[in-house]
């Protein structure tokens, strides 16, 4: 068997890894990291969303926890960093459906 055969044979199955690499994986690990340095830059004053769906303010910021602060009531949670879904940069991100 020769180099030309071996290719022709192997070609086509080291094409398609190298779209999957360039088409899912990449990007994957990508948004992966933008997740990770997103949470790993939280404050106090930041207005985030969990994981869960609810919207509130950071209190503070421990090693592996946040201390959120709800609008209504004002009723604070403690809620791991992995359970912050996004922070809201301002507060036209939080529109409402009132027209």
């Amino acid at each position: 068997m020769d180099y030309a055969q071996l290719l022709a044979q192997f070609g086509p199955l080291v094409l398609i890894f190298v779209v999957f690499y360039f088409m899912i994986i990449r990007p994957q690990n990508k948004k992966q990291n933008e997740i990770k340095d997103m949470r790993a830059n939280l404050k106090a004053g930041d207005k985030v969303q969990t994981i869960g769906g609810i919207v509130a303010k950071i209190i503070a910021v421990k090693e592996d926890l946040v201390v959120l602060e709800t609008s209504g009531d004002k009723n604070k949670l403690e809620v791991m960093k992995w359970g912050i879904s996004s922070v809201f940069k301002d507060n036209s991100e939080l529109s409402s459906d009132k027209k």
